[in-house]
């Protein structure tokens, strides 16, 4: 069932996609050198960065990531250690093996980087990066790994089987967010008029008006997906996206989150909002900051 119309969604989907643009994109001083080792929380979040473009969380080990304007922090443990070198990591993706990561975005201080960085990878749990593709190019702001590949949007959405050569996407929308899993070739985007499906690795989509209006979405496994819209209220899908079941409710702005399967059928959910990291170890039923007991 649909939750806010189509009018009163592109709306809300404007002004929170048009206020995470304008946060991500001011400049900021960055906290610390490349490697540093813990840095300060954010006076208002108690995050290592104000600006969260990315969160991941390894299902083997349960170390959860933050890519942010600054770059990348472990914050399995807050206020968090920086990963490797400052850079502004917009768009971030786990790949499916361990400590293999896709990023894009723009160099920071000191940095090497071209910029915009196009697509890079790191495969080493984001202490090093290289180079794959389109440097000086394209600034990939969604990304998405899948059994097949790669799909990332910059203005055009695109496919590729090696982060290297790039199809365009039959496609016709502006996604503000992809999700995928390297267990299939489903990919999910969010996107004003509604959620967006493909099962061929993102080179053909249908809109799925069954839908709830969803900001942020996330797989948790092969078939299991989490989606969050622009209130917070969170949504459950056994099927890959195609029939959902409202759960909770995130309380704050949600500017990132991530899910992985979790005990009794119930995905563990993560989410960077404005004022904190959150989990939910019930499937999205309820949410607790993520230091406490």
């Amino acid at each position: 069932m649909r939750v806010l119309t189509t009018g009163r969604f592109s709306a809300a989907f404007t002004a929170a996609a048009l206020l995470l643009t304008l946060s991500a994109c001011v400049p900021g001083a960055t906290p610390g050198s490349p490697g540093a080792g813990p840095v300060p929380a954010t006076a208002t979040s108690g995050l290592p960065s104000s600006h969260v473009h990315g969160l991941t969380v390894n299902r083997k080990t349960d170390q959860v990531l933050l890519a942010t304007h600054e770059g990348l922090f472990d914050v399995t443990k807050l206020p968090g250690t920086k990963i490797g070198a400052t850079n502004d990591l917009m768009g971030f993706t786990a790949a499916a093996d361990q400590g293999v990561f896709y990023a894009s975005g723009h160099p920071g201080p000191g940095s090497d980087l071209p910029n915009p960085m196009g697509l890079i990878r790191s495969v080493d749990g984001g202490k090093t990066w290289e180079q794959l593709s389109r440097q000086g190019e394209s600034d990939f702001h969604a990304l998405a790994a899948t059994a097949s590949g790669v799909v990332a949007y910059d203005g055009t959405l695109q496919t590729s089987p090696d982060g290297k050569t790039w199809t365009p996407a039959r496609a016709g929308f502006v996604p503000a967010v992809l999700a995928g899993t390297p267990e299939s070739d489903t990919v999910l985007a969010t996107t004003r008029e509604g959620l967006q499906r493909s099962t061929d690795g993102g080179k053909t989509w249908e809109l799925n008006a069954t839908a709830p209006i969803v900001q942020f979405v996330a797989f948790a496994g092969a078939t299991e997906v989490i989606g969050v819209e622009p209130g917070g209220t969170v949504h459950y899908s056994a099927d890959a996206g195609r029939t959902w079941t409202r759960t909770g409710q995130i309380e704050g702005q949600v500017q990132a989150m991530t899910a992985v399967t979790g005990a009794e059928g119930k995905p563990r959910i993560w989410a960077a909002t404005a004022e904190r990291l959150v989990v939910s170890t019930d499937g999205g039923a309820s949410f607790r900051a993520a230091d406490s007991s």
